[in-house]
């Protein structure tokens, strides 16, 4: 009953926001697509592959899916229109890929123009240098494909985990394109700061060296990285249970199950090593001024066992005029978990924004 009225209050929200005739078409659109992820076979959803250069010569693979669609007359956009479309830019977490929004992506395919990226050593992306696996040099990655493939027209950035603080880098960075470029801003299970590193990295390591972690046996692991690989693989079935209790919070679909942990899987454990220790250093409450001046929402699962809800809920009081939205029960993977829910919270963020546009 909590989450029915709960349901209910969000979308007498996202009524209020829409406010017009077309923003209820476009939202009567995008209910319409709801369920599409779940007739949409996992990893199958694709664009024509782009390549980005980070300032470091890194490739980075990049997706985008046009938006096809005019939402004032529900047909497709002119390529002569004066203003290019708000875009949506999607950042992936630790150990992921761009494969993780699949039920954002299916949701909103056609519907926004929506860039999807993997980060530097992981998926279809190259390797990054060991010097270079930093937050700081995702911020500076999101930028980069910023400048490459959205170069003009207003922003949202959507981030989940490490995503999340690829986009409070930025904003460290570059804290002008806040407010004026980028107009929205999501935050899904992540933190800028005040993190516990040991737990992220729990999923991904065999069973027998699980409760050992520290700094230094993870670096120790990493020269090894081969062989660790070689025990995740040998001890899939252990690896798909601990995936289960780290990543979801309430009992999902073996198929969820078995693809997030295709995706850590997939993530050499070297990568996983050269990552780890930024996460204990990250503090960067202070860049989140830059983002007082645009429409934010703050989601996280409170049974998110890796970025607790608490870290949410101090972004979101750092964040006064943030949206916070709290899924009972769900776990780090919310997005796929409570992906009806996200996608609720998304288009009303994605609403206000573009309302900010057009009220300028």
């Amino acid at each position: 009953m909590r989450r029915r009225i709960a349901a209910l209050a969000a979308g007498a929200v996202g009524v209020a926001v829409a406010g017009t005739a077309a923003e209820v078409a476009r939202r009567r659109r995008v209910i319409a697509r709801r369920g599409a992820g779940d007739s949409t076979p996992f990893g199958s959803l694709r664009a024509e592959p782009r390549t980005v250069v980070a300032d470091d010569g890194v490739p980075l693979h990049v997706e985008v899916d046009e938006f096809t669609r005019d939402p004032q007359r529900g047909r497709r956009r002119s390529a002569s229109a004066e203003e290019p479309p708000l875009t949506v830019v999607f950042c992936h977490g630790y150990a992921l890929n761009l494969d993780c929004w699949h039920f954002q992506r299916a949701g909103y395919r056609g519907l926004v123009r929506a860039v999807y990226y993997d980060q530097r050593s992981h998926g279809r992306s190259g390797r990054s240098s060991k010097g270079r696996a930093t937050v700081d040099q995702l911020g500076r990655d999101l930028g980069r494909i910023l400048h490459e493939v959205v170069p003009e027209g207003p922003v949202v950035l959507i981030g989940h985990s490490m995503g999340g603080m690829s986009i409070i880098a930025l904003a460290e960075q570059q804290p002008e394109l806040f407010g004026e470029r980028v107009v929205g801003v999501g935050l899904i299970s992540t933190t800028a700061g005040g993190l516990d590193p040991h737990r992220i990295v729990l999923p991904l390591l065999p069973r027998t060296i699980g409760g050992q972690l520290a700094t230094r046996v993870v670096s120790t692991l990493a020269r090894g990285h081969r062989h660790v690989d070689g025990l995740r693989r040998a001890g899939r079935s252990v690896a798909t249970v601990v995936t289960d209790l780290f990543a979801f919070g309430d009992d999902v679909p073996e198929s969820y199950v078995d693809f997030v942990d295709g995706m850590l899987s997939e993530t050499p454990f070297e990568v996983v090593a050269e990552f780890f220790p930024v996460f204990g250093e990250l503090d960067k409450f202070d860049a989140l001024e830059a983002l007082q001046g645009v429409a934010a929402t703050v989601i996280c699962g409170t049974g998110d066992r890796l970025t607790s809800i608490g870290h949410s809920r101090k972004l979101h009081s750092r964040l006064p005029q943030s949206v916070l939205v709290e899924c009972e029960g769900a776990g780090h993977m919310v997005i796929m978990e409570r992906h009806d829910r996200v996608n609720a919270a998304l288009d009303q963020l994605i609403a206000a924004a573009a309302e900010r546009v057009d009220s300028r």
